[in-house]
This record gives C-alpha cells, structure tokens and sequence, in this order.
C-alpha cells in the first residue's frame, strides 16, 4: 500500500505524467537560466532583463481565463500534448539561433513570449488534467504536492546546471539540452491512456462564461481573499529571480556558476516545502499555513536584500524558495478542493493570472526600479510588502474559515 505521501502514485497514468515532466522541468530551468544570463550579458541592462520576464509572463495574464474556460471544455490530454510538442519546437529555435551565432535580444524575448503563449494555455488545462490523472478527488491534494515536488526539484537542480553548463559550453548547448528533455515528454504522453471524460455540452458564450466564473470567484470571501494574497506575492517577492544576474554580478561580483547556485538554493527550499506538503493527509489547516509562509517569504527576503555575504544569502533564499512555494501550492489544493466541478477551469485560470499572470509587471516594476535604486533596495521593498500582506491575512483568517468550513464538511474533510 503507497505511502500516504505517495498515494497519487499508485495511478499508473500519473505515473507516466510525472516521469516526463522530470526530464522537462530540469530542462525548462536550465533554458530560463542561460536566457537570462545571455541577455544580461549581451545587454548589461536591468530594465531589459524585467522586459524579457515581462514578455514570457504577460500571455499568462491575458490568455489564463481564455484557457480555463477551454479547460472546462476541451480534450485535456490531446491538449496538453500539443503544447509540449510546440515548446519543444521553441527551445529548438533557440538552440539554433545561438549555435548559429545570430540570437539577439529580440531573438530572445520573441521566443520567450511564444514560450508564455504556451504556457498560458497548458497551465489551466494541467490543473484540470491532474484531476484525470488519478480518477477522483482522493488523491488529487497529494498530485498537486508530488508534482509541485518535481517542479522544484528542475528548480533546484536546473539552475545549478546551467551555471557549470555555461561555464563550461555555452549558453546555446543549455537550450539544446532543454529541447531534447521534451523527447521524454512526448514518450510519456504515448504511453498515457486516460477515458475521456463526459462533458455536458454547453451553450455558454466565452464573455459570458468568463464573467460567471469571476463573479463566482470573487464572492466567495475564501477564494478572493486567497487570490489577492497570491497576487501581492507574485507582483512583489516572485520578481526576485529576474534581478538575480544583476545581484550576482553587481552586489557578489559572481559569474554564471555563482547565480546557479543561488536559484538553486531558492529550489532547495521549495522541495522542503513541497515534501512537507505531500506529507499532509488533506487541506485542513492550510490557510494557517499560508499566513506563516507569506509572513517567513517577506522576512526572509527583507534580510537577503541587505545580506552581507553569499554565505549568508543562500540559506535566506532557500526561506524564500520555502515561502512561496508553500503559499502558491496551499492556495492551489485550497482552491481545487472547495470550487464546483464544473467552474475548476476558470477559478484555475484566475489562479494562475494571480500567480504567473502578475509576475511580468512585478519583473517589469523590479527590472525598472533596480536600475534606478540598486537591487537591494527593489527586494526590500517587495519583502515588507510580503510581511504587510500576512498580516492583513491573519486579520481575515477566522471569515476565510467560516467560508471554507462548509465544504470541508460536506467533502468529510472537517467532522461536522
């Protein structure tokens, strides 16, 4: 009998699901890494490194609620599939573009927005896929934390990686690397067999579907006031990593080996994060949770912006890492526990647009600002802004309770 952290692996297709992603992930964070160092490198501009975030995060924001409502529709795994043979094909084009020696930073935030296209499509659908993979609601909070746990762990190992990667080839052998990570990916999805899943056919127009899953949304006290929380974490604290080449080189004077280790110190702590989520058994207890982790993200941030030594900074990121990892996967399982069936695509895609779509203005805003102030100033900002929004959450707690309390019940997740 599987583990209680274990349990979602006991479904043989999100077993495949989770195999691939391994591969993909790992090589997905190395691309991230070697794009941000060569354009910082080719440009020596702050301000060009949040436009880069900028432009791969900004059709999340804007295409997320088109995609749930899809999700709520489509054929998820013929979906999905189609969106990673297309990634591939992107980190192909980059890879090429740099062994030909011809990749300029217009080459790289183009790619970078194709890359965001993608993504705003296949997040929504993920979440709803998940859902398939492991037949039911049982097992779906320890899906999210397991494949949160692979996530981090590309996070953790994929910058590392690229550093050594970069010292040692190129940047253009990163992204080779990433597109042949897909090929495991594809082989994954072959092999994957899932029975379609009866829909009601539905009449719904998109504006009208997308207004009925906001309004939904938005009045119920625990998913607004769970998504405006995410939102300030994305806009203000998640930014930190687009600023990291600008740290490294101007702040510790490191190279590309240096920022590798950093991000994967930041990936370090969300694994600890994600392993501590699987080992949970349901959601209770989670908006606690998700106060402590806003509260220990903004603080420990505050601290690495003003860190005297890398010595010092890597165990503070780590903090970070755990922080918002915790609050992104805990506002995740919370939502996908307590919304109707029939409206999880677009309360997803509104996750989503909070999380991923609010990064590219917080890049945009900290690329800008680090120009003008410095980056230790830029994270200090976002790390109390982390702090101000735990505790206008902890003021909030009992209500979100009230809110929630209901449908655990009903779900036999709390006793009555």
């Amino acid at each position: 009998m599987p583990l209680p952290a274990l349990c979602a692996l006991r479904h043989r297709n999100f077993r495949l699901f989770l195999t691939g992603q391994i591969f993909a992930l790992v090589g997905y964070w190395i691309q991230m890494v070697a794009q941000s160092w060569l354009l910082y490198r080719l440009t020596e501009s702050a301000t060009l490194l949040g436009l880069l975030a900028f432009a791969s995060s900004l059709p999340i924001l804007l295409l997320s609620p088109v995609a749930g409502w899809w999700a709520d529709r489509c054929n998820l795994h013929r979906t999905m599939f189609a969106t990673q043979i297309l990634e591939l094909l992107q980190a192909a084009t980059l890879a090429g573009l740099a062994l030909a020696g011809i990749i300029a930073p217009w080459h790289i935030i183009t790619l970078a927005m194709f890359m965001g296209i993608l993504v705003a499509v296949e997040l929504p659908i993920r979440h709803a896929y998940l859902l398939e993979l492991v037949d039911g609601k049982e097992d779906l909070p320890n899906a999210i934390a397991l494949t949160s746990l692979m996530a981090n762990s590309g996070r953790m190992v994929g910058p590392a990686l690229a550093g050594v990667l970069i010292g040692i080839f190129s940047e253009a052998h990163c992204f080779l690397i990433n597109a042949l990570s897909y090929i495991a990916v594809v082989v994954s999805f072959l092999m994957i067999r899932v029975r379609p899943q009866p829909r009601e056919p539905s009449k719904q127009k998109l504006l009208a579907g997308l207004r009925e899953g906001f309004a939904y949304s938005w009045n119920l006290l625990p998913i607004r006031a769970l998504l405006l929380t995410l939102s300030v974490v994305a806009l203000l604290a998640a930014p930190y990593s687009t600023l990291m080449p600008v740290v490294v080189r101007e702040v510790f004077h490191g190279d590309s080996e240096l920022m590798g280790f950093l991000m994967s110190a930041s990936g370090g702590g969300a694994i600890c994060g994600t392993l501590y989520l699987a080992s949970r058994r349901n959601a209770r207890g989670l908006i606690r949770l998700i106060i402590g982790a806003v509260l220990a993200a903004g603080t420990a941030l505050t601290l690495f912006a003003n860190a005297p030594s890398v010595w010092l900074a890597l165990p503070l990121l780590s903090v970070v890492g755990f922080g918002i990892l915790v609050t992104s996967v805990s506002v995740n399982t919370i939502l996908q526990t307590i919304v109707d069936d029939d409206k999880r695509g677009r309360v997803m895609s509104l996750y989503t647009a909070s999380f991923l779509g609010m990064m590219p203005f917080g890049a945009l805003l900290a690329g800008a600002v680090a120009d003008v102030a410095g980056p230790r100033l830029t994270l200090t900002l976002g790390g109390i802004s982390c702090v101000v929004a735990a505790l206008v959450l902890a003021r909030k707690r009992h209500a979100i309770r009230a809110g929630v309390r209901p449908i655990y019940e009903r779900l036999g997740i709390a006793r009555r």
